[in-house]
């Protein structure tokens, strides 16, 4: 989360922003899943940078949505608090904030599947930016102390970054190396805290702090609540009822095929002589008519289209393991 005053015409780079695309392509194409709320994220930071034809309309300029305490506070600008995460102040900003998006969200996203890691970045941006609201409110009601964090513009996803890594690297016991310093993975993100502190100038401290912070609460709230938590489920909820118009057109023009073997079919709906096809009682496999024997099990067709008491004893008094190994194959 970058702070300082942009105005509405700065120009765009391209020097880096083909980097970052080629990056995400060659991750995703290796990925045997690809996490698409990860892609749907870097291309929602992307676009809000590039602001194309379509969207630059649509969307607030960056003097419009700084996260500013004083402003949201007092005019109740809430554009401020739930936008200001989503814009960049340069193309260096943003290419550095989805490189590590992509790293974090990937890892995330596959492990905790897709609509609980969408329930998680939305409760932390929304506690992150709480919380920096909280600290800098707090700053100036018990220490006088206004500037520079009150009266703060900034914006970027590095909030959210910061909690992301808490929670990523929260069940570590490896080292990880910040800039350098090797530390504990628990304690990665406060050295990388202060470290960006020390040596990069125009960031916001509160802003990175709430992020910490809010990914030390998330993982606190999730060890104190078992199951899935209601978010997760409406979410989980609203996309079941998206994919339902896919699966029902999926399935209307799916073709039921049997599988063929020899002269039998297996898992058809046929039985006794229709269409010249008998069912074996026993595996209930569907044989051809042609055949006194059944395909899959060696039963002998009876004249009604069972099994004769011998070839039934038969097919009892085969091992277990013979049985199952036919089901398998009777069933794929």
């Amino acid at each position: 989360m970058d702070s300082g005053r942009w105005g509405r015409g700065r120009g765009v780079s391209w020097g880096m922003l083909p980097l970052l695309g080629l990056h995400a392509v060659n991750e995703y194409h290796r990925l045997p899943w690809k996490p698409p709320v990860t892609a749907g994220l870097l291309a929602a930071n992307t676009l809000v940078y590039l602001r194309p034809s379509l969207l630059d309309a649509l969307l607030p300029t960056i003097d419009e949505v700084w996260f500013n305490p004083h402003r949201i506070l007092k005019y109740k600008d809430m554009k401020r608090f739930f936008l200001s995460p989503f814009y960049h102040v340069s193309e260096s900003h943003l290419v550095f904030n989805m490189m590590s998006l992509l790293w974090k969200g990937i890892q995330l996203e596959t492990s905790m599947g897709s609509s609980e890691f969408t329930s998680m970045v939305i409760a932390l941006v929304g506690m992150s930016q709480g919380i920096t609201l909280l600290l800098a409110k707090s700053l100036l009601l018990f220490l006088d102390y206004e500037r520079p964090y009150y009266s703060q513009y900034a914006v970027g996803f590095s909030g959210v970054l910061f909690a992301l890594k808490v929670v990523l690297n929260s069940q570590s016991e490896n080292y990880t190396n910040v800039y350098g310093l090797i530390v504990p993975a628990r304690y990665g993100a406060w050295a990388e805290l202060i470290l960006i502190q020390m040596f990069v100038p125009g960031v916001s401290f509160l802003g990175h702090l709430g992020g910490i912070l809010a990914g030390l609460l998330y993982l606190k709230m999730k060890r104190s609540y078992s199951g899935s938590d209601p978010l997760t489920a409406i979410i989980r909820g609203v996309c079941g009822v998206l994919r339902w118009p896919l699966r029902f057109i999926r399935d209307m023009f799916r073709l039921r095929r049997g599988r063929i073997s020899g002269r039998g079919t297996v898992g058809g709906r046929r039985t006794g002589n229709a269409s010249g096809i008998w069912r074996c009682q026993a595996c209930t496999y569907d044989n051809s008519g042609w055949l006194r024997t059944c395909e899959m099990c060696g039963t002998t067709r009876t004249s009604n289209g069972g099994l004769s008491g011998q070839a039934s004893r038969g097919f009892r008094d085969l091992p277990l393991e013979e049985l199952r190994r036919r089901r398998v194959e009777r069933f794929g």
